[in-house]
């Protein structure tokens, strides 16, 4: 594939007017990358504020040798917005961060150096440091992965399938070449919407990619800090957020097993996630009401448990014979 960049940033975001201009001066001055060739394109995804504004604010002073590309999605969710930023990119590799992502200065060459050392990681991600508004649960390190924090140790570490662990899509680079050969046009999973609680479309992404035979990685010397505000560990968020998580399982869970052993899959992992909610009501008990974390982690497995029923029930397998 002839390509005229070596990498492109992706950042996509909906209403971050107030998050980008962060992100954005930080890319502006990233070091270590004078023999790059790259980009910085900005999917806005069906923004109501003045996102676009901002963006041709930082146009208008921004380096000719690595451009700021804007683009519009007016299809919500996040899995149209890094579809979108796939087919608009120049480059083989696309590095996605979200509006709240702050990467360290030398994320762009740390991230090119990644994929020359690590030519058959069809996808790789970041060492991702919480930056918290308020001071988290003391016990919140057990939940702390799902909202993209990722600290996996000082060495870079080869995701295996048998583990059924991928990382997320913040700070997250990807090989075009991977997704295009890998990757349905249409997935199930689109993101969290108005009347869609349904998360977890970067797992399918990578499950497509790993399945395909690429290497899924994690590396440290890509850093990346996430702001979180004060609001995304309340509990009004956190459990309709865990809920999306358990319900799209299904999906992510079915994606490696062949077609006529999926009935026997579904019956081993509901099998096992009532086990597991025994045994996390004999260990919490009545925590699971009073305990943020524990309720949390009782909401995913319960939702896991009902995630082919609800996808079913509400025609998201419908098209797909496959998961049916």
């Amino acid at each position: 594939m002839t390509t005229l960049t070596d990498f492109t940033v992706a950042i996509c975001t909906y209403n971050g007017e107030k998050r980008l201009p962060e992100v954005l001066e930080l890319l502006r001055t990233q070091v270590n990358i004078p023999y790059l060739r790259w980009e910085v394109i900005v999917i806005d995804n069906n923004s109501t504020d003045n996102t676009s504004k901002i963006v041709q604010e930082y146009q208008a002073n921004w380096s000719i040798t690595n451009p700021l590309i804007y683009y519009f999605e007016p299809q919500q969710g996040a899995a149209f917005a890094r579809k979108r930023a796939i087919r608009e990119s120049h480059a083989e590799l696309i590095g996605f961060l979200d509006d709240d992502n702050l990467p360290a200065l030398d994320w762009v060459a740390a991230a090119y150096a990644f994929a020359q050392e690590y030519p058959k990681a069809g996808a790789y991600g970041s060492q991702i440091h919480p930056s918290f508004e308020v001071k988290p649960p003391e016990n919140f390190h057990r939940i702390a992965p799902f909202l993209a924090i990722t600290e996996r140790g000082s060495q870079p570490l080869l995701y295996e399938p048998r583990k059924k662990l991928l990382p997320p899509s913040a700070g997250l680079v990807v090989r075009k070449q991977a997704w295009l050969k890998s990757v349905p046009i249409d997935c199930v999973l689109t993101g969290r919407v108005t009347g869609n609680m349904l998360t977890s479309e970067d797992l399918e992404v990578l499950s497509y990619i790993q399945k395909a035979g690429w290497e899924i990685w994690y590396t440290p010397t890509m850093e990346v800090n996430h702001k979180i505000p004060s609001w995304r560990l309340q509990k009004d968020y956190l459990i309709p957020f865990f809920r999306g998580i358990g319900l799209s399982r299904h999906v992510t869970r079915m994606i490696s097993i062949k077609p006529w052993l999926i009935p026997l899959a579904i019956i081993a992992y509901m099998t096992n996630d009532i086990r597991k909610i025994i045994v996390h009501l004999l260990k919490y008990r009545t925590q699971v009401k009073t305990d943020l974390v524990a309720a949390c982690e009782m909401q995913l497995i319960l939702s896991s448990l009902f995630s082919p029923i609800y996808l079913w029930k509400n025609r998201y397998l419908n098209q797909n014979s496959k998961w049916i």
